[in-house]
């Protein structure tokens, strides 16, 4: 009890390190003076599409601008949303015919993105998701940044909305997980495979650095299911700087809007999220023993489980106020949300080892290592 208490507490206050040091977007930025492609992979995307897009379209400061969709294999009427949206704006074009299935050794996503930065001429690739909605200004601001701070890759983390139970007890973890685990500045030259992070939600980088490194098309990038996470590896192998920046006035994005969508979607890739079995197990105790043991030891009267208990509160309600989520009460549950990322990640383990990995009716490969933070 005494050491998960004290573990508490550590990560607290290198959370509270981390977010002085963030690296934030400038407020008021200037115009971006060269061409911005941003590069949007879709399927099955009907629900998004038009949004997310015009989200794009609708941005200033960048003059010059493309925007390509490559549409990989959808079934649900996207590429006819996203042609029609095209029709009346020639700054975006839609890389249709994409084949149900992408070539062997390639996964999914990877593919479609390897295929849109063949296509852009932009001297800075903005890759983002179609569930990702843009702020005004966001794009400017997030070229500003990579420029602004001499990196090669940035990936400002949006703004997560989360609406329902499942979302509010799962999602805030996404940022307060490597806020308090990674040391970001230190991280953005390391080439120790597990000091990167990444979100493939909004990424830029810089053209003639992601050609140099290989891109997506990297033997490291092509088959991984974390591919964002794998590319600023890749990016950093070859001598580049990057990593995750305050993107919560760029952009927001709702991931999941259902508990049964955001099992599937943590399902298809937490098997990979810590190298394997062995580390997956010493990342689940580890957490267990931080973030478990001492609020249970406080139902018991114990003054020091209390202390534990208490500064993860405070870590976790401090990335909440920097990233727009709620502080009270979904921090008080964040043994809850403990607990739900042991299940999910027990749950993807799993799925892997039986072979039952899938994603939007594709089933994936469990290529051990590939893309793990």
């Amino acid at each position: 009890m005494l050491a998960g208490s004290a573990l508490a507490v550590t990560g607290t206050v290198h959370s509270t390190v981390n977010l002085a040091r963030w690296r934030r977007p400038p407020a008021r930025p200037g115009p971006a003076g060269e061409r911005v492609s941003v590069l949007v992979p879709m399927r099955d995307e009907a629900e998004n599409a038009v949004a997310c897009l015009r989200s794009v379209l609708a941005q200033a400061g960048v003059d010059e601008l493309e925007v390509v969709v490559c549409d990989d294999g959808s079934t649900d009427g996207t590429a006819a949303l996203v042609a029609a949206l095209a029709a009346g704006d020639d700054r975006l074009r839609l890389l249709a015919g994409g084949a149900d299935r992408p070539p062997a050794g390639w996964a999914g996503k990877p593919w479609a993105c390897h295929r849109l930065a063949a296509q852009a001429s932009g001297a800075v690739l903005v890759f983002l998701d179609a569930d990702v909605r843009l702020e005004p200004g966001g794009l400017a601001a997030t070229v500003a940044l990579l420029r602004g701070a001499r990196l090669d890759l940035v990936s400002p983390y949006p703004r997560q909305v989360a609406i329902t139970a499942a979302e509010r007890v799962v999602q805030p973890l996404l940022q307060w997980s490597f806020l308090t685990t990674l040391p970001l500045r230190a991280a953005e030259t390391s080439k120790r495979a597990s000091l990167t992070a990444a979100n493939g939600q909004l990424l830029a980088v810089d053209a003639a650095r992601y050609h140099r490194a290989g891109g997506h098309a990297h033997p490291d990038v092509r088959g991984a299911v974390l591919d964002d996470i794998a590319l600023a590896r890749v990016v950093k192998a070859a001598g580049g700087r990057g990593g995750v920046a305050d993107g919560t006035t760029l952009a927001h994005c709702r991931m999941y809007a259902s508990w049964s969508a955001l099992r599937a979607g943590y399902t298809k890739s937490l098997w990979d999220a810590f190298g394997g079995r062995a580390g997956a197990a010493g990342a689940l105790a580890g957490l267990g023993l931080a973030y478990l043991v001492p609020p249970v030891a406080a139902l018991t009267g114990s003054p020091v489980g209390a202390v534990g208990y208490l500064a993860a509160v405070a870590g976790r309600a401090a990335v909440a106020r920097r990233v727009g989520g709620r502080v009270l009460p979904d921090a008080a549950a964040h043994p809850a949300s403990v607990a739900a990322l042991g299940y999910l990640t027990v749950a993807s383990l799993r799925a892997a080892s039986t072979g039952q990995l899938r994603w939007k009716g594709r089933a994936l490969s469990a290529r051990a290592g590939a893309g793990a933070p």
